[in-house]
C-alpha cells in the first residue's frame, strides 16, 4: 500500500471515530470533521475558537455528496454550479431542515463546494461523503499553510494529513446562489 493510501485511510478512520482532522486544500490547510457528528462539530468549533453562529463550509468530491444537506436545486442554479465546480468557489444554497445549526450558523443556507484539489477529493471519496472544511487556524490568526503550522496553532487536532496546497493564492470565493452576490 502506498503512503498516500495509508494517509487517506488514517484520515478516514479519524473522521469515522468522531475526530477532527487537517488536510491541504486549494489555498490553505483546512480543518474538518464528519458533518453529521454533533460532538465532532463542537470539538472543531472549540479547537478553532470559532463562534457557531458563523456557520461552516462543506467540501465534497462531487455534487452527489452534497445532496443530503441542500434543498433541490433549480436547473438554472445547477448550471451555475456546474460552471464553477470542481473549483475554488463556495456556494450558499438553501439548506435542508434536518441539517445541524452548527453547520449553518444563523443562516438559512449552507456553504458548499466541490473541490478541485485532488488529494482532498480523494479524501471525500474515501470517506464516502462531504466533510467540513474551514481554514486551519484559531479564529483571527492567519490560516496554516503547512502541517507544521497546523500543529502549532491547533495542538489538539486528532490527525494532520500531510500534502501540498493546490496553488491558489486566495481563499475560495463565496457566492449566494439565490442572489448571485459575491460575498468573498
Amino acid at each position: 500500500m502506498t503512503t498516500i493510501n495509508w494517509r487517506l485511510r488514517r484520515a478516514v478512520e479519524t473522521l469515522e471515530a468522531g475526530g477532527v482532522i487537517a488536510y491541504p486544500t486549494e489555498a490553505v490547510f483546512g480543518v474538518g470533521c464528519d458533518p453529521w457528528d454533533e460532538d465532532a462539530l463542537l470539538d472543531l468549533l472549540e479547537l478553532k475558537q470559532r463562534p457557531w453562529e458563523k456557520g461552516l463550509i462543506l467540501i465534497a468530491a462531487d455534487f452527489n455528496q452534497l445532496q443530503d444537506f441542500i434543498q433541490p436545486v433549480p436547473a438554472d442554479t445547477l448550471k451555475q454550479l456546474q460552471q464553477t465546480w470542481p473549483g475554488p468557489v463556495t456556494w450558499l444554497l438553501p439548506v435542508r431542515e434536518e441539517v445541524s445549526e452548527l453547520l449553518t450558523g444563523e443562516h438559512d443556507t449552507i456553504a458548499v463546494r466541490v473541490t478541485a484539489h485532488q488529494q482532498t477529493r480523494d479524501l471525500c471519496k474515501a470517506f464516502g461523503g462531504a466533510i467540513v472544511s474551514t481554514s486551519a487556524n484559531v479564529a483571527g490568526i492567519r490560516p496554516a499553510m503547512n502541517a507544521h503550522q497546523v500543529r502549532w496553532q491547533l495542538p489538539g487536532i486528532d490527525y494532520v494529513m500531510p500534502g501540498s496546497l493546490g496553488g491558489a493564492t486566495q481563499p475560495s470565493q463565496i457566492r449566494d446562489a439565490r442572489t448571485g452576490a459575491i460575498l468573498r
